[in-house]
């Protein structure tokens, strides 16, 4: 019987572990595959970036249940984590009860298909069970049978280019060396040499970017010979800083306003309407970059590109999506996130029904489920996965109910604030990027995700 088959969830980061207990809850058997060597890998390569969301926002409901009666002890509900400690103080010890039987470690799924179809055959689509192909760390391949299959994978892996055009800038493999595509670890003194007393790039205008800025305006400040330019593709800062004290979650709020004071100070330069063509060497191991109208910046030693990331999509190819041709979102979740038309960051709470898709039982829920979209918090993938564990238990009345009231941004305006959706970084497989220091008033880091939040 396909129902007596396990629900495989992708990913053990915090939406995968959510579903994953909200799955064992109802009764469902959940088998948890994750590529790597620990829970919230992922969330480990920004081990020093604070979340600007507060423990109570970082802990799903069903979790918390999961723990508490294990003697695990909650952190401080109103403090904020660095990524290791959301990894460390949570992510493991759920994995842990939930047990070794269920969240497999080391093992990437390859590919998911219909039992003995590719995408083309119509028959048996909704009675043959769904194939998972499984590839493990000593490279031997195996598959299992799903009933359902929730992809909760993130979009970590796949950072989004430097070229304005969705593509790499001329020259920007090449370039590879000089270029870091996450927010550095600038606390590491190895990381920090390749900044102090040179002039480096920010290209992005979400929350990882503002992180950075904060993190290098500080040794900007103390290394001499530090210069900082900031490119925008859009026209203006306009409304980039967020929504300050209006901001509901206050550690977002002051993480724009720190980056405001930042620019203030002079301690960066600000290039606006630059959407980079090509990065090109100019010797000494420096570059310049080139946008699209011949504008240039020149003498830049390294380049920082934080503008967001996307789905990878390819091993879910014999499967039938429903995405949105912009987003790669969903189609039916697609307008309420689209950047395109939403500017106040606040988006309607979710479920089974706007996450579903032409292929029956599967679901791409967490980071993921926002294909392009910036700004995901990681209460909104507790709630897909409560709602989609729901309707696979056959609770439709609660699967279709919404149980989560989202914060808002403090940030609204007319349609079409982003000219480019590409423009603005969001947060990925984590709660929300955040800061460094342990106040959420000194809060330097934002982030980006495969377990956004």
């Amino acid at each position: 019987m396909v129902n007596e088959l396990p629900v495989v969830v992708v990913g053990a980061g915090p939406i995968g572990l959510a579903a994953a207990a909200e799955l064992r809850e109802r009764g469902l058997n959940p088998l948890v595959f994750e590529r790597g060597a620990t829970a919230g890998a992922a969330v480990g390569e920004w081990n020093h970036v604070r979340l600007f969301s507060r423990w109570a926002e970082l802990i799903a409901p069903a979790a918390r249940r999961l723990l508490e009666p294990s003697g695990w002890a909650a952190p401080a509900q109103n403090t904020y984590p660095t990524g290791q400690d959301w990894v460390d103080d949570y992510l493991v010890p759920l994995a842990k009860a939930l047990g070794e039987d269920v969240v497999v470690l080391d093992t990437e799924v390859v590919g998911v298909a219909r039992r003995g179809r590719d995408r083309v055959v119509n028959a048996g689509r909704d009675s043959e069970p769904l194939s998972v192909h499984l590839r493990y760390g000593d490279g031997s391949e195996d598959r299992v049978l799903a009933r359902a299959v929730i992809d909760a994978s993130g979009t970590w892996g796949a950072p989004n280019p430097l070229g304005g055009e969705g593509l790499p800038a001329l020259g920007e493999t090449t370039a590879a060396a000089v270029i870091d595509y996450r927010v550095p670890d600038l606390d590491d003194d190895t990381v920090r040499a390749r900044y102090a007393g040179k002039h480096t790039v920010i290209a992005g205008s979400g929350h990882s970017a503002l992180t950075a800025i904060i993190a290098l305006a500080e040794v900007a400040k103390n290394e001499p010979g530090t210069r900082l330019t900031w490119v925008l593709r859009r026209g203006e800062v306009g409304s980039t800083f967020g929504g300050g004290e209006a901001d509901q979650l206050p550690a977002r709020g002051a993480l724009g306003q720190r980056a405001k004071h930042a620019l203030d100070a002079g301690l960066l330069t600000v290039v606006t309407g630059f959407r980079t063509a090509a990065i090109e060497p100019t010797g000494n191991g420096r570059h310049r970059l080139v946008s699209d109208a011949g504008r240039r910046v020149e003498d830049v030693d390294r380049v920082v590109v934080l503008t967001g990331f996307r789905p990878e999509l390819s091993w879910l190819s014999e499967v039938r999506l429903g995405l949105d041709p912009v987003l790669q979102a969903p189609t039916q979740l697609a307008p309420l996130i689209d950047p395109n038309a939403h500017s106040c960051g606040t988006v309607y709470p979710h479920g089974v029904t706007e996450l579903a898709h032409p292929e029956p039982n599967v679901f791409l829920a967490g980071m993921k489920s926002y294909g392009r979209a910036p700004t995901f918090l990681a209460m909104t993938g507790y709630e897909q996965v409560r709602s989609i564990a729901a309707a696979l238990a056959g609770d439709h009345e609660s699967a279709t109910r919404v149980e989560l009231t989202l914060p808002d941004t403090g940030v609204c305006g007319g349609a079409g604030v982003f000219d480019d959706p590409a423009a603005a970084t969001g947060t990925a497989d984590n709660g929300g990027g955040g800061g460094r220091a342990p106040q959420p008033e000194l809060i330097t880091l934002g982030t980006a995700a495969p377990a956004r939040a």
